[in-house]
């Protein structure tokens, strides 16, 4: 049923019907009831084409997704919770979430330029930000509301929200440098990502306060994900002076982690100390339980939700600042940090080998 038959069916004009259910202040509650509910019994959906003509906005926001690196593209479950609290708490305010996703290969400016050249959406959230992002000066010209996952190394205001990578390392070198590990291998991401440069600045400082060297060979830079977690702990274990204990910066590299330790005769909390990023249901099934950080992603979806809604005319205050947070995770201790460094290894490779 379009609107001129639901506004013919009660005897009305499609003007006050169509205000009706735009709740008008010029329409009367008994009016406004009366169109609601017949709207609701026989299926009235509101044109989205002709609502867009009229007022400019599409009613949805865009997260945007790349082929390159967000980690939903290597099946890990990081992406597909936080986007329920994300459109959940858009739900709220009558807005729909649409993930778009850039074509492979093809830079996140140019992506943006044509969806924002179509009015797309009507605000953006970011994510996988680069140290050096030119879809946020993009953005920030054009005044498109946004917020993103993540920080970058501008030095203009935005809004963000982004987790606690340096709190993350900062705990993790701690229960390795306490339990006297001094060769320590990281997985961190590509280093055109942002927290990639957070996480190894925090890595090294943590060795300097322990008094131990940094050794760029135990640093590796790469997807973080499960094919990338197997591929360089096997690559580590095969230095010359290995690593005792492995931090692992991305979803699923862990379960790799695992499968290219005990493939080399090395059990992960006995032989080498093994940290992860996040307790997610790909690294719940490992045995020993691995040592790891948790946070809401639902929470933090509905924070990016009210992050982007405030930025949305009507609904910002002048005078509210932007919101610039880190989240906090908690560390959640497994059996996978326990060995210590020095004892002897029962099987499996000698540290000389």
């Amino acid at each position: 049923m379009d609107i001129r038959t639901l506004a013919r069916h009660l005897g009305l004009s499609i003007g006050t019907v169509s205000r009706a259910l735009n709740d008008r202040k010029d329409v009367s509650p008994e009016t406004r009831k009366r169109v609601i509910a017949a709207a609701a019994t026989h299926g009235y959906i509101p044109n989205q084409s002709g609502r867009t003509l009229r007022s400019g906005r599409t009613g949805t926001i865009g997260f945007m997704l790349t082929l390159e690196h967000d980690s939903a593209i290597h099946g890990d479950p990081f992406f597909m919770a936080l986007l329920e609290g994300l459109q959940n708490g858009l739900s709220e305010h009558d807005l729909d979430l649409v993930v778009l996703l850039a074509r492979k290969g093809e830079d996140g400016l140019t992506f943006l330029r044509r969806h924002v050249a179509r009015g797309t959406v009507d605000g953006w959230v970011l994510s996988g930000t680069h140290q050096a992002d030119p879809r946020i000066d993009f953005l920030l010209d054009r005044a498109i509301p946004f917020v993103a996952l993540g920080r970058t190394a501008t030095a203009r205001d935005y809004a963000w929200i982004d987790l606690d990578f340096e709190g993350v390392v900062t705990q993790a070198m701690a229960l390795l440098t306490d339990a006297g590990h001094h060769r320590i291998g990281l997985v961190a991401p590509p280093v055109t990502i942002n927290n990639s440069h957070i996480v190894v600045e925090r890595y090294r400082t943590a060795l300097s306060r322990a008094g131990l060297p940094f050794d760029p060979m135990l640093v590796h830079h790469g997807e973080t994900d499960e094919n990338d977690g197997e591929a360089t702990a096997r690559e580590l274990m095969t230095l010359s002076d290995r690593p005792t204990a492995l931090l692992l910066m991305g979803e699923t590299a862990p379960v790799g982690a695992y499968r290219a330790l005990r493939g080399m005769g090395l059990e992960p909390g006995r032989d080498v100390a093994v940290i992860g990023l996040r307790d997610n249901p790909a690294c719940r099934a490992l045995s020993p339980d691995l040592t790891c950080f948790t946070l809401n992603l639902d929470e933090l979806g509905l924070a990016l939700a009210q992050a982007v809604v405030s930025l949305l005319p009507g609904h910002r205050r002048p005078a509210e600042p932007l919101v610039q947070s880190l989240w906090v995770m908690d560390l959640r201790l497994g059996q996978s940090h326990a060995v210590v460094a020095g004892a002897p290894l029962e099987r499996g490779l000698t540290a000389a080998e």
